[in-house]
């Protein structure tokens, strides 16, 4: 469909959910958890009270023998592999789901003195349908600290079995990373590792696939945290810096309509981005907040919709992430250089919570040059100083290297036009933008359109990809 120029243009990445398995540990970081696959066996979990634990099927079986009146009167335990460090964060994830629904209650505590000195102590409602739980603490002091993990299954009144899979305890890292996540879970790399001898497999791995870009997340995952809880787990054991774009605002691309969708209402939202936040919890990461959602906010009348109600949702995404995420820096999307004025789209920005955040990003799934958009972000920001302050934004220069298509229909010009070009690779700098970033994930379609007219939003099109990295049509 046409639009205006520099309309709506952000994508979803579709493919986030795709074999999502707990990630090896790096040197980087510590598994502090031994066997939290349970490929063969339990060992060196044990089983205590009224509990008997086997392996089965790649998880661990936790069946409680005898109805028990206390939580640790059925429970399973491991040591961890290193002491813990007081003061410093953590976090504890793990795969779960039971023949009846319970209650449950995971605990990371200390060998010596366990039922005094717990840093994590928490209720966990188990289902029958598997899910995962992310859960980050702060290790208390305590003289010795060697500690253990537990899960604790007595208490429901009945005796259930518990399946356990993936756990996972992860020290956040005292430094933040500088170093940016190129994951395999990216569009591109899912199809180069699928596709290993495809004549297009070697220019797009060594082109796209292997660097660093944004994971998006919205309403095609499933199961949330487990999305993001692995993707996050992935950098952070790396020792890298995870990318992630949260896409999932009610009435989401508003104006051009091929990404379409998002949560249902307000409620629903805040829902879906307070379980987003705390999957990521206490971890480090970059935030792109709703690419387009502010300055698309106007087309939501289309649909019977008021735009404050977007503005409200915006801000209140951005508190939770600051409470809940409190290590993420978010940038809350400030559309592109061609779309609203400077001086018209600062003040939306501010009615969106920008003070909240980190700063803004601009350029997102489009195709500005890097210069005409720092020009653009320099004069939102002499629009803020006034407000919330001039904050730091990042540019998206993943397909701007031939800078924006022009011919004698401009207002589809943003969808798919032929001889772009990948722009400069990921990378922080010292000054004007913080990041120059891959948001828009290159090779993933903006829609059935321009020279992909067979090709859905987000899919992923090695045509596409390959003319990016060549500069072509």
């Amino acid at each position: 469909m046409r639009l205006r120029a520099g309309g709506s243009t952000a994508l979803a990445a579709v493919l986030t959910g795709l074999l999502l398995t707990p990630a090896a540990p790096a040197e980087a970081a510590t598994q502090l958890v031994a066997n939290g696959a349970f490929t063969s066996s339990v060992s060196p979990w044990a089983a205590i009270g009224q509990a008997a634990a086997s392996a089965e099927s790649g998880r661990m079986r936790v069946d409680v023998t005898s109805v028990v009146a206390a939580p640790w009167d059925a429970m399973v335990a491991t040591p961890t592999a290193a002491p813990l460090t007081p003061g410093r964060s953590y976090t504890l994830s793990f795969d779960a789901y039971a023949t009846t629904a319970l209650t449950a209650r995971a605990t990371v505590q200390y060998a010596a003195t366990p039922s005094t000195n717990q840093s994590l102590a928490t209720d966990v409602r188990l289902t029958t349908s598997s899910r995962r739980y992310s859960i980050p603490f702060t290790a208390a002091a305590a003289s010795s600290t060697a500690a253990e993990v537990t899960f604790q299954l007595g208490g429901s009144g009945g005796t259930p079995t518990v399946r356990l899979d993936n756990v996972s305890l992860l020290e956040t890292q005292a430094t933040r990373p500088t170093a940016l996540y190129a994951s395999r879970l990216s569009n591109p790399a899912v199809w180069v590792d699928t596709h290993p001898d495809a004549p297009q497999a070697a220019a797009i791995e060594a082109g796209i696939a292997s660097r660093p870009i944004f994971q998006w997340f919205g309403g095609w995952n499933s199961d949330l945290t487990l999305a993001v809880d692995d993707y996050v787990g992935r950098a952070q054991a790396a020792d890298r810096l995870a990318m992630l774009v949260a896409y999932n605002i009610p009435n989401r691309d508003a104006c051009a309509g091929h990404s379409g969708g998002g949560a249902g209402d307000a409620a629903g939202y805040h829902a879906w981005i307070t379980e987003f936040a705390r999957a990521i919890g206490t971890r480090h990461a970059l935030v792109v907040l709703e690419p387009d959602a502010v300055a698309a906010a106007g087309c939501v009348t289309k649909v019977g919709k008021d735009p404050e109600d977007q503005y409200r949702m915006l801000l209140d995404a951005t508190q939770v992430l600051r409470a809940q995420a409190p290590n993420a820096w978010v940038y809350l999307d400030a559309g592109n250089a061609t779309w609203i004025r400077a001086v018209d789209l600062a003040p939306l920005l501010v009615r969106s919570g920008i003070a909240n955040t980190r700063g803004f990003s601009v350029n997102v799934s489009n195709y500005i040059t890097t210069a005409d958009s720092e020009t653009y972000a320099s004069a939102v920001n002499g629009h803020l100083a006034g407000t919330v302050g001039a904050k730091k934004y990042v540019i998206d220069t993943s397909r701007n290297g031939n800078g924006p298509y022009t011919d004698a229909t401009p207002d589809d010009n943003w969808c798919n036009p032929p001889g772009r070009k990948l722009g400069v690779t990921p990378r922080q700098q010292a000054s004007g933008a913080e990041y120059l970033l891959w948001v828009k994930v290159p090779g993933d379609s903006d829609g059935p359109c321009g020279i992909a007219p067979a090709t859905p939003a987000g899919t992923f099109s090695p045509e596409l990809a390959l003319a990016l990295v060549n500069g072509t049509s």
